[in-house]
């Protein structure tokens, strides 16, 4: 035997759920403990986490996918008084770049919203790669002009673009234009064209001034210290060789615009605000949502500042009398940083860069606003302070266009360099916090062609809150209609569907053009809401036959409300029926669907609808029919993926009359790199097992498609089904069809 199997595992268990929890999401208590035996009802981070998980195994609403995918659990994040779950995608075993998902579930473990960033993938994407990983690399470096390191591809399906693709996705690093740049570069693995890319380097620009006389959280004692904060985990400053900054004392700096330890001191007071604003405001747990922050550096010999995806890197100014680390800048700066650890990271194209630029602003003018000093008043403008190039702010939020940004969406966008296509969403921002026109001193905001008459604000704390929710749903799909019904469901979670917090959401969004989307937050009077699941999620049948699923509802928010159900997507000649054909959200009705003799083979994804008066949800069912009414021959076309150490099972329910041609002909295709590691049964109707082949060998070779020949004793009518067990690691793959003559 090439390896020895875990014997112990429990052997004899199918795989039933897509949901595969990370392997260090929630470690066990010591036995014995008081938390060893603490209930699920006790902890509501694992209560989100299994009401999340069942959303998805169901396919609510935006997560359903095709039988060949499956969702893996990444992390439960707080915030709000919510919980936010996030998922990634594989497709037949490989990852789905673009296939990210987040759950929204309250404390009590109900589901309040979902969030894909694509919809489930067509059955025919390659999984086999026709270029190298050494063609793709090579071809991943000509996006620089200078390489200095690369790493091993990895093979992905790319779900972003127009459709989806088998890529190796490269990770090379060097220069781009002058500048320091991280690409990831996604290279067909069909054509070896560059599919896409995006720059880890998130670059900005910014001003730079001091604040006098601050404190700063530092570390040491006696007569030695370090610019490192021991009160915050992760966050340091120094040069550019990464140390933190050290002294025999803890008076840091002389206050002069060329010292960078002076810089330090800025770059440290600012990520500390910024830090406690994103605590007290807006309820989040450091910088990356987690207690843990990043390293700042100054020093850089550049007109810039930027975050690479593990530190920030501060310049000077053109005139090099000022360092670039005023609150605004760093603020920003590490304000990519949530971006990138918050659902989703840091997605692809100019729309999504421009909502990461525009974010950036957002958490600069809140940490500004939070920090109220004195030296530096709260306002809107990036880049006053520093003049950076000599000609005052680089952006102004209030009104883009003053620096030459759009004020407003258009299908432009998506084309526009990044720092400019921010506009509409710094305009949106100022708007929400401050209205069009909020007097005390305070610039009147413009309005776009189309868009409301005025605008009221609610306070940038609000505003805060609001677009900190939106970035909870973040998918790496990200583009501006996202953030709009993002920040609607936000509102409506914060302050409800008939608060003015929601409606002003809405109107800054129509006052800077971007289009009202279907089933967004309706901002009402009513508050209602529910949700909507299916058990089981599917099945196979053969012509003339019938499923049954339950339909379950619950009442999210507010007041339950009467929901009519509603089936499409049935294949032909098959109908569907509810019993109920209308519930009360909290209860379920039994989905019936029937198929004729006509109906063709197939496999079919059946969308179960649910309308109430607070809009609609859906779940999607799939059906399978197999084989053809009166003949010989059935098959099952259903994917079942094969992990290790378990078991799938697959049916078939023939109608072939009288007793079963003996052998009966098997044709098994699966795709699995190891077919020596696979053990296959076929069970009768009766209940008998035959063993079809068995695991073992000293090597491993594919399986592809193969026939067998097994002796039975049966009637050939009713439910044969197909066992297929893993029993050894390392190699995993799925089934991905069958077929049985009898």
């Amino acid at each position: 035997m090439r390896r020895t199997a875990l014997l112990a595992a429990a052997g004899a268990l199918a795989v039933t759920s897509v949901v595969v929890p990370p392997t260090v999401a929630a470690a066990k208590p010591p036995p014995g403990s008081e938390s060893a035996v603490r209930s699920l009802a006790d902890d509501p981070a694992q209560r989100a986490a299994a009401s999340a998980d069942q959303a998805v195994a169901s396919g609510l609403d935006d997560l359903r996918v095709s039988p060949n995918e499956t969702y893996r659990r990444t992390a439960v994040t707080p915030g709000g008084g919510m919980y936010y779950v996030t998922y990634e995608r594989a497709y037949k075993g490989l990852p789905i770049v673009g296939g990210d998902a987040v759950v929204v579930t309250d404390a009590n473990g109900r589901v309040r919203d979902t969030e894909a960033a694509s919809g489930a993938l067509p059955l025919g994407v390659p999984t086999s790669p026709t270029v190298t990983a050494e063609t793709a690399t090579s071809t991943a470096k000509t996006v620089l002009s200078r390489v200095d390191d690369t790493a091993a591809p990895r093979l992905v399906v790319l779900a972003w673009g127009g459709k989806p693709r088998l890529a190796w996705e490269a990770l090379v690093s060097g220069i781009a234009d002058g500048r320091p740049s991280i690409q990831h570069v996604f290279v067909d693995a069909t054509t070896g064209e560059i599919a896409d890319s995006y720059d880890q380097v998130k670059a900005g620009t910014g001003n730079g001034y001091y604040y006098g006389t601050v404190t700063i959280n530092t570390s040491g004692s006696g007569t030695s210290y370090s610019m490192t904060d021991s009160t915050r985990s992760g966050i340091k400053c120094g040069g550019q060789n990464g140390s933190a900054y050290t002294g025999t004392d803890d008076s840091w700096g002389n206050g002069g615009g060329t010292n960078l330890e002076t810089a330090c001191v800025d770059a440290l007071y600012s990520v500390q605000r910024e830090w406690d604003m994103l605590r007290d405001w807006l309820g989040r747990n450091g910088i990356n949502g987690s207690g843990g922050g990043f390293p700042a550096r100054v020093g850089l010999a550049d007109v810039n500042a930027y975050w690479n995806g593990s530190y920030t890197n501060f310049g000077h100014s053109q005139d090099n009398a000022r360092q670039a680390t005023p609150i605004d800048v760093v603020a920003h700066e590490f304000g990519h940083a949530i971006f990138q650890t918050t659902p989703g990271g840091a997605g692809s194209g100019n729309e999504n860069g421009g909502i990461n630029e525009g974010n950036g602003d957002i958490f600069g003018a809140l940490t500004e606003a939070y920090a109220n000093n004195p030296n530096d008043p709260p306002d809107y403008q990036v880049g006053e302070e520093v003049n950076l190039v000599g000609d005052g702010p680089i952006r102004y939020m209030y009104n883009p266009s003053l620096a030459g940004d759009p004020n407003c969406y258009s299908s432009s966008i998506p084309s526009t360099e990044v720092h400019s296509a921010a506009g509409p969403l710094n305009h949106w921002f100022y708007l929400l916090a401050e209205g069009s026109s909020p007097g005390g001193g305070k610039p009147d905001s413009p309005i776009c062609s189309g868009g409301p008459s005025s605008v009221s604000g609610v306070g940038i704390q609000k505003a805060g809150k609001i677009y900190m929710g939106a970035l909870q749903r973040k998918t790496s799909t990200w583009k501006y209609v996202n953030v709009r019904t993002a920040s609607l469901a936000a509102a409506v979670e914060l302050y409800g569907a008939s608060s003015a917090e929601c409606a002003a959401t809405k109107a800054a969004w129509n006052a800077v053009g971007v289009p009202a989307q279907s089933g967004e937050a309706s901002c009402s009077s009513s508050g209602n809401d529910f949700s909507l699941s299916l058990s089981p999620t599917g099945s196979t049948v053969t012509p003339g036959q019938s499923a049954t699923a339950t339909v379950a509802t619950s009442t999210t928010s507010g007041s339950a409300q009467t929901v009519s159900l509603s089936a499409s997507g049935l294949p032909s000649g098959a109908s569907a029926s509810f019993s109920p054909s209308s519930v009360t959200s909290g209860g379920s009705s039994t989905l019936t669907i029937s198929t004729s003799a006509s109906t063709p083979s197939g496999t079919y994804t059946v969308t179960v609808a649910g309308s109430g008066s607070s809009g609609s949800h859906t779940a999607s069912y799939t059906l399978t029919v197999s084989g053809t009414s009166g003949g010989r021959t059935f098959t099952n076309g259903t994917d079942y993926t094969i992990n290790d150490l378990t078991t799938i099972t697959s049916p078939i329910t023939s109608t072939a009359t009288g007793t079963a041609a003996s052998p009966v002909q098997l044709s098994i295709t699966i795709s699995h790199t190891c077919a020596e590691d696979l053990r296959i049964r076929l069970q009768g109707p009766n209940g008998t097992w035959y063993t079809v082949k068995s695991s073992g060998g000293s090597s491993c070779s594919s399986f592809g498609t193969r026939t067998y020949s097994v002796p039975v004793t049966q009637t050939a009518a009713g439910t044969w089904t197909l066992e297929v067990r893993d029993q050894y690691y390392y190699d995993t793959g799925y089934l991905d069809s069958w077929s049985i003559t009898l």
